[in-house]
């Protein structure tokens, strides 16, 4: 059999979550699979994500790689991805996800309702600025980029009071140990499809899409499309404070989506709920995306976009 050449970033993450797919296509394909570490603009810029416009930033070289053949498939972090369809690639498979909430890592083992007003917490995500001002415990935020390794160190260093990083990355590198509050989403929802992988292929290559077809979960893919389908109606990028989480619930009978559009200060938000079949999860992320524009998101949205 043919090796499959995996496109991945190559940070430590990145590598990590392509090993397990490729793990995972060994042993329930049987295929030989061998990673191709890919340089992404994000990976060599330390700028703030919002420069860039926050959208591709961490996959257009890799998407590049798969779509000029110089790799089989890619493996992502799904929201990373743009929510506008590439004609060249399609996604033929969305593993089970991790759990998708936020984590808070902070000195002393507290909480961030134990951090004293005042702390110095760390995110480079306004999303996450924007729900943590809105929770009005006094902390104050400073922007953050870097690996986990880097972010980390600038708490275990006193630079920081804590910093706020996804769940799932930390479960991924086997380091959950070190989190000190999964923060509920009632508190912060998360961003569209964290705790998501996404397996691409090249839109014409049918035996790739098959094998990849076998790591595909309905449910997560459900999910996902119902909050990437959101986030495009608010056409809204990774530098807007937009969170959303979707569920199925009701043993798989409905799909919940909750979502929040905010300002950086906090003030003012609007957070909004809708349910429905999860074989309308596209039509409910719509829907419910209508009704946060009715009440004035796009304005919250615009005001939270750099001017280019």
């Amino acid at each position: 059999m043919t090796t499959l050449r995996l496109g991945t970033r190559g940070s430590h993450l990145a590598v990590t979550q392509s090993s397990h797919i490729a793990d995972r296509l060994r042993a329930e394909t049987g295929a030989e699979v061998e990673l191709v570490t890919i340089s992404t603009l994000g990976d060599r810029s330390s700028a703030p994500l919002s420069a860039f416009g926050g959208q591709g930033v961490f996959v257009a070289a890799v998407r590049d790689a798969l779509a000029s053949g110089e790799v089989d498939l890619a493996v992502h972090s799904l929201k990373d991805i743009p929510t506008y369809a590439d004609p060249r690639l399609t996604l033929a498979a969305i593993p089970l996800r991790e759990d998708p909430r936020d984590a808070l890592v902070a000195r002393d083992g507290l909480t961030l309702a134990e951090l004293p007003a005042g702390s110095l917490v760390g995110t480079g995500s306004p999303r996450r600025v924007s729900q943590l001002n809105a929770l009005g415990l006094g902390l104050q935020t400073t922007g953050l980029r870097g690996n986990v390794d880097t972010r980390i160190g600038k708490v275990t260093s006193g630079e920081l009071a804590g910093v706020v990083l996804a769940r799932a990355g930390l479960a991924r590198l086997g380091r959950t140990d070190e989190i000190t509050e999964s923060l509920d989403p009632i508190q912060m929802l998360p961003a569209p499809g964290q705790g998501a992988l996404a397996c691409e292929c090249r839109a014409d290559d049918a035996d790739t899409h098959r094998l990849l077809s076998v790591l595909d979960d309905p449910g997560t893919r459900a999910a996902v499309a119902a909050e990437r389908s959101l986030l495009a109606t608010l056409e809204a990028g990774c530098s807007a404070p937009v969170g959303a989480l979707a569920e199925i619930v009701n043993e798989g009978e409905e799909l919940w989506l909750r979502a929040v559009v905010g300002d950086i200060s906090g003030s003012p938000s609007i957070r909004l709920s809708a349910s429905g079949p999860p074989s309308e999860a596209v039509a409910i992320g719509e829907r419910l995306a209508a009704e946060m524009l009715a009440q004035g998101a796009d304005r919250l949205v615009q005001a939270s976009t750099p001017a280019p």
